[in-house]
């Protein structure tokens, strides 16, 4: 018999209990007195059942992938949305506008940056001079 977590255990009795709450048949024979003992509750039926190992329910366990695999479909996916922007018609206006945003989107950026490492060296020249 395999082993299973306390989780697992438990979800696969909830689900043959929950099936023999709802009339479903019971895999083993199990005495009149027994169940008549156990008051014929869905829970220890299963239970029973679970413990006998005639139960036709399995756990999938995925195994771990590594990291190879996630690195190998990023760079796919890369290459399939390439692939997509080429394949797309785009008209010259298009191309020329998208050029000129992303120039001025570069500009910013390498202002901001200019900015930024000015204000940091003023910052240096100011601790240095007291």
């Amino acid at each position: 018999m395999e082993t299973y977590t306390k989780y697992e255990k438990a979800r696969i009795l909830g689900a043959r209990a929950l099936q023999l709450s709802m009339n479903a048949p019971i895999l083993m024979n199990i005495s009149k007195e027994k169940l008549e003992e156990i008051n014929f509750d869905p829970l220890k039926i299963a239970e029973i059942e679970f413990e006998s190992g005639i139960l036709p329910i399995t756990i999938k366990r995925p195994f771990p992938r590594k990291e190879e695999v996630f690195k190998e479909e990023e760079e796919a996916e890369e290459v399939e949305t390439e692939m997509e922007a080429v394949d797309e018609p785009v008209a010259p206006e298009e191309k020329k506008e998208e050029k000129v945003a992303k120039v001025k989107e570069n500009k910013k950026e390498t202002e901001t940056e200019e900015e930024a490492d000015e204000e940091e060296e003023e910052a240096e020249v100011e601790v240095e001079e007291p």
